[in-house]
C-alpha cells in the first residue's frame, strides 16, 4: 500500500497559497491519499479541541495505511502533545517545519505550552523524523532552537527562510514534494 499523508496546519490555517495547501493538491494530483484536517478557531486555537479533532482524523484513517505526517508551526506542537500521550498511532515518517518557541509572544497559542516533558515520544511513534528550521524564523530565534534539539531527531536549518510560509515566499515548495515522493534531499530538476 502506498504511503498516505497527514498534513497539520498551524495558527491561522494554511490556505490562501500556503505551501501546505499546495502540497495537499500536488500529492492528490500524484494519486496519493491525503488528509488535511481543518482545526477549529484558527486564530484562537485550543489545544484540547485540536487534539480531539486530530484523534478523530486519525481514527478515520485506515489502521494499515502507512502514514507520513507533515506539520507546520503550531501543528508541530500539536503533534508533540499527541505523541506524548499513551496508545497513539505509529507513523512511518514525521516532518516538522518551523515549530515556534515556547517563549514566543503570541498569547493565542500559549495554551499549547509548555512542551511535553517526554523528549523520546517522537522516536517512539515515528520510524523516521526530521525537523526543518530557518535561521531567521521570527517565531524561533536561533538561541531558542535548542528546545527542539532535545528531541534528538535529524535537523536541517535552512538559511534565512523566515517562517517558511507565504510571507517568506513559500507557496509552491517543489523540494518538499520531491522529498516526500522520492525520499531525496537533493533539489529537484524542474
Amino acid at each position: 500500500m502506498m504511503t498516505g499523508f497527514l498534513v497539520l496546519h498551524g495558527l491561522g490555517g494554511s490556505t490562501d497559497g500556503h505551501w501546505q495547501e499546495w502540497l495537499v493538491h500536488s500529492l492528490k494530483n500524484e494519486g496519493r491519499r491525503v488528509w488535511f484536517p481543518q482545526f477549529p478557531q484558527w486564530d484562537h486555537p485550543v489545544k484540547e479541541t485540536w487534539l480531539a479533532v486530530l484523534d478523530q482524523e486519525l481514527r478515520a484513517i485506515p489502521a494499515d495505511q502507512p502514514l507520513t505526517v507533515i506539520t507546520h508551526s503550531l501543528g508541530c506542537i500539536l503533534w508533540l502533545h499527541y505523541a506524548a500521550r499513551k496508545n497513539v498511532r505509529t507513523v512511518e515518517q514525521l516532518i516538522m517545519v518551523c515549530p515556534p518557541s515556547e517563549h514566543v509572544k503570541k498569547p493565542e497559542i500559549q495554551n499549547f505550552f509548555p512542551l511535553p516533558e517526554d523528549k523520546t515520544s517522537i522516536k517512539r511513534i515515528a520510524k523516521q523524523s526530521m525537523l526543518i528550521l530557518s535561521s531567521n524564523d521570527p517565531f524561533l530565534p536561533r538561541d531558542e532552537m535548542k528546545q527542539y534539539f532535545a528531541y534528538r531527531i535529524p535537523c536541517f536549518i535552512f538559511p534565512e527562510q523566515g517562517h517558511i510560509n507565504t510571507r517568506a515566499g513559500y507557496g509552491p515548495w517543489p523540494w518538499m514534494l520531491h522529498f516526500l515522493l522520492e525520499g531525496s534531499l537533493e533539489w529537484p530538476v524542474l
